[in-house]
């Protein structure tokens, strides 16, 4: 069995060797069960050193030249050999605690994908609640972060990969989608809590409240429109880091 980790990335220099390092780090837990594994990073048209960074700590480097994070993380899955896909942020630390936890779901047979509940180093009370909140209704709706998501390679290319209509909850549609196809083949898709994964509090830094606010109305009021739009979903696109 083998495990493909697939990392989309863009300007992503100065966190991509601290994440892919703790990537390969977790990877020790599918080493261990004698799976074979590979770490692929799309480097998703960085004006900086993401590819030379990702190179130099050994993964496999493609290049998706349309600055979209569904686009780079199709990209990526592409080129995976793997019987199973796992995507990781460039901005995250998995822990080997929790890849050994998506292990032994997938090792059950009954699992056909899965995501994790997140957490941040962050003082600040609003951010808190905000990833408390996102963490209940993750396990509540069995919605995974885009930040952290396993799925059988076969089931994701059934799928069709993640929606290119989409700027931002790609990952969200992907894991309606992905639930409807566990329930046609008497599977489930489960969400990872005893070891959360461990991201960058970069964007709770960069943009403010009122800007999370105005978006979160705005896709509310459009019906969810301004996710087709690249301009409206800037906190993504803008290269702030």
């Amino acid at each position: 069995m083998k495990i493909s980790v697939v990392v989309p990335a863009f300007n992503e220099e100065r966190l991509l060797a601290g994440s892919l390092a703790a990537t390969r780090a977790a990877l020790r837990a599918f080493d261990a069960a004698g799976w074979a594994s590979e770490l692929i990073v799309c480097d998703n048209n960085s004006t900086d050193r993401t590819a030379e960074v990702a190179r130099a700590a050994g993964a496999q480097v493609v290049f998706e030249p349309v600055n979209q994070i569904a686009r780079a993380r199709n990209t990526g899955a592409a080129q995976a050999s793997g019987e199973w896909l796992l995507f990781v942020d460039a901005d995250s630390y998995p822990s080997m605690e929790l890849f050994a936890d998506a292990l032994v779901e997938i090792q059950r047979g009954t699992c056909l994908g899965g995501g994790a509940t997140v957490t941040l180093e962050s003082a600040d009370l609003g951010v808190r609640f905000a990833i408390a909140s996102w963490n209940a209704l993750s396990r509540a709706a069995r919605w995974g972060a885009g930040a952290f998501i396993f799925c059988e390679a076969r089931a994701f290319r059934s799928l069709g990969g993640f929606s290119q209509e989409l700027y931002a909850g790609e990952e969200i549609d992907l894991f309606r989608r992905l639930k409807r196809l566990a329930r046609r083949e008497g599977r489930g898709v489960v969400i990872l809590d005893r070891h959360p994964l461990r991201t960058s509090d970069r964007k709770a830094r960069l943009y403010t409240k009122g800007e999370y606010f105005r978006f979160m109305l705005k896709t509310l009021v459009l019906g969810g429109r301004t996710l087709r739009d690249r301009d409206a979903c800037y906190s993504w696109y803008d290269g702030r880091r």
